[in-house]
């Protein structure tokens, strides 16, 4: 028996974040490793609170711990500041992890032996480094964009954009010939909400490149079947997606996935077991996608207008940053509206027709991985690439266009579903990916090795 490497994995604390490295951290418990799972308090909080009865998340056997360190912000701060909350962790983790570590060692003779760290969270692995122990970078997004990433000093000397990374002018360019043609429109870190903002995460993503450069290894949540240029652009990504959850089907539908932030609702199982194979819309925009009253009224309209069965993820936010009402003459009545779905279970289920998605990239990869069609509704950051990657590289799916109100409209939805539910080709181009998708987790598959090739690095 070789030494059972205990790795601490720290993800960003944001949903789409905590989702692909807490299925890493159970694909790392598979292949014999402990794992110390580290997150703020805030989102600790709601991991386990959403667990229900399996109390701490722990559910008993689990080699997976999950242990809270302050961020160093009061209990009312809003951590939906993004200037605010980074700034926080900047100045107060660094040092609370390094306790962290060595509590655990002094205390419960526990040895982290490498430190997982989420590209946005890369400062860790200078502690990793002071310390003595091992660390990898774990990129949770496209290859694509950390190829753009590695752009930015040629992007900047190219007037392409300034040194605060914004765009100069809105133009079409490309890294390489094997990576598809991008808009200044699509760089991910210019779609975030404000300038203050983008300035920030823009400089976090800096400081990364430079961690990286020292790093020997990058995983990545993607694979050489959907993104071959970008993962030859950047030969230290080790693609090992894409992540998905292996489920105990003698469980049934009572386990609940670790990591989620709200509870499953696993009610819309059942009701998607009473509709008819290939019929039902499944509509759900991920963890931070807001709605203004209007469009959100669109929405439910348009869906209505469809005349087909839906299942709609509506988030009910403790922080009420997600406030809108269905309008009067919405009756709802041919679908299921559901706070929380378990979503790759929901997207597996053969009664789902297609995915109105924001385009996340864990939403792109369950979506793809399941064979389903797309209709791209994207809302910030990397979701706009993504959806370019759906519609217009592997074809899977269709974009909405805006009304001269900017709004897209109950009749654009109506016709943009008939209009891909009618398109065998789509169908066709779904379920080739899906194919070569499970063909890279299989035993043998490219991102099966990659992994082992990880693992083994760790217990050497």
């Amino acid at each position: 028996m070789g030494v059972v490497p205990t790795v601490l994995v720290l993800p960003c604390p944001a949903q789409g974040h905590v989702n692909p490295l807490m299925i890493l951290s159970q694909k790392l418990v598979e292949k014999g490793c402990n794992i110390i799972f580290v997150t703020p308090e805030f989102i600790h909080n709601k991991v386990v609170s959403s667990m229900g009865n399996q109390a701490g998340g722990d559910n008993g056997r689990s080699p997976i711990k999950l242990v809270s360190i302050p961020d160093g912000l009061g209990p009312d701060a809003d951590r939906n500041n993004i200037i605010l909350l980074f700034d926080s962790i900047l100045k107060n983790m660094p040092a609370m992890l390094e306790r962290l570590i060595e509590d655990l060692r002094l205390k419960d003779g526990v040895r982290v032996s490498c430190i997982v760290a989420d590209f946005l969270m890369a400062w860790a692995l200078e502690i990793a480094r002071k310390i003595g122990i091992r660390g990898v970078l774990f990129y949770p997004s496209a290859a694509a964009m950390l190829a753009l990433q590695c752009s930015i000093p040629k992007l900047i000397e190219d007037g392409i954009i300034d040194s605060d990374g914004l765009p100069t002018t809105k133009k079409r360019f490309q890294l390489s010939p094997s990576i598809p043609p991008m808009d200044t429109e699509i760089i991910w870190w210019a779609k975030i909400s404000d300038s203050i903002t983008e300035k920030m995460v823009f400089n976090i993503s800096l400081q990364s490149m430079k961690t990286l450069e020292s790093t020997e290894w990058c995983l990545c949540n993607s694979t050489p079947d959907l993104e071959p240029g970008a993962l030859s652009f950047v030969p230290k990504l080790l693609p090992i997606g894409p992540l998905l959850r292996t489920y105990d089907h003698d469980q049934g539908v009572t386990e609940r996935s670790l990591g989620q932030f709200w509870e499953e609702d696993f009610s819309c199982l059942n009701w998607l077991d009473q509709q008819p194979h290939g019929s039902v819309i499944y509509v759900a925009f991920g963890s931070t996608t807001l709605f203004d009253e209007k469009q959100f009224k669109e929405l439910a309209l348009g869906l209505e207008l469809t005349n087909r069965p839906f299942l709609w993820v509506v988030r009910k936010d403790s922080d009420c940053s997600n406030k809108v009402c269905f309008p009067n003459e919405f009756k709802g009545n041919q679908g299921k509206i559901i706070e929380w779905a378990p979503q790759e279970k929901v997207l597996s289920h053969p009664a789902i027709a297609c995915f109105i998605s924001h385009c996340g990239w864990n939403s792109t990869l369950e979506g793809l991985s399941n064979g389903v069609p797309f209709l791209c509704w994207p809302y910030y950051a990397d979701q706009f690439f993504d959806k370019k990657y759906i519609c217009d590289e592997w074809k899977v799916g269709l974009g909405f266009d805006l009304d001269e109100n900017g709004m897209i409209s109950r009749e654009e939805i109506k016709v943009k579903v008939d209009k891909l539910l009618s398109d065998e080709n789509i169908r066709v181009k779904a379920r080739e990916i899906k194919k070569k998708l499970m063909k890279d987790v299989d035993l043998g598959g490219r991102s099966s090795e990659n992994l082992n090739k990880f693992i083994n690095w760790l217990k050497e």
